[in-house]
């Protein structure tokens, strides 16, 4: 089984403010966006953000607070994935994660990491899409906890540097699915895309 993790931090600065996994894009937040593309793909879903957890209450997944102190961005989401699935459901091997938001996530995001993992022997897998890599789009193995933790303590912060340090495997599709928002002008395509 393979659990995902919606990461969750973005503060949405240049956008006006506030929680960006709750901003509406045609009727819908980009969080349940994030979970109505996700959860098909995965056996279990969790959710990474700091701060008050209940204002996703409405959503019913478990949210995990970054588990090392300080702006450390998107690998200290990951690591709070890996570990509490090493400590809650120590079954699971795999988590895949994706940012809360690109609302246009992949179908098969999960089957191609997956097969991209297996046909490489690698260590974990990441996605490529609109001519580049896209790091927070990986399959990341439970067993690399203790290794991201050192990572983070180390100062690395970036999540692509972590990756090219490991055996890393690719999927690649042709379009640019992995469109994200991060401007008014982005929220704005986005609700031409839909």
């Amino acid at each position: 089984m393979i659990a995902g993790l919606i990461l969750a931090g973005g503060r949405a600065s240049r956008i006006g403010g506030g929680d960006k996994a709750l901003i509406p894009l045609g009727g819908k937040t980009l969080l349940a966006r994030a979970i109505d593309r996700l959860r098909p793909q995965v056996g279990r879903l969790l959710l990474s953000a700091n701060g008050d957890p209940n204002r996703f209450a409405a959503y019913g997944l478990p949210v995990l607070a970054d588990p090392v102190g300080g702006q450390w961005g998107p690998l200290a989401g990951i690591l709070a994935g890996l570990e509490h699935l090493a400590v809650r459901w120590p079954d699971i091997r795999w988590l895949v994660s994706i940012p809360t938001d690109s609302p246009f996530l992949p179908d098969d995001l999960v089957v191609c990491l997956t097969l991209a993992l297996q046909n490489g022997n690698a260590e974990l897998a990441m996605a490529s899409g609109g001519g580049r890599l896209q790091p927070v789009f990986a399959l990341w193995p439970v067993s690399l906890a203790d290794a991201l933790r050192l990572a983070l303590q180390q100062g690395l912060r970036k999540v692509d540097d972590f990756a090219q340090s490991r055996k890393l495997a690719t999927a690649t599709w042709s379009e640019d699915v992995f469109f994200n928002i991060n401007s008014p002008d982005q929220l704005q395509e986005a609700s031409r895309r839909l």
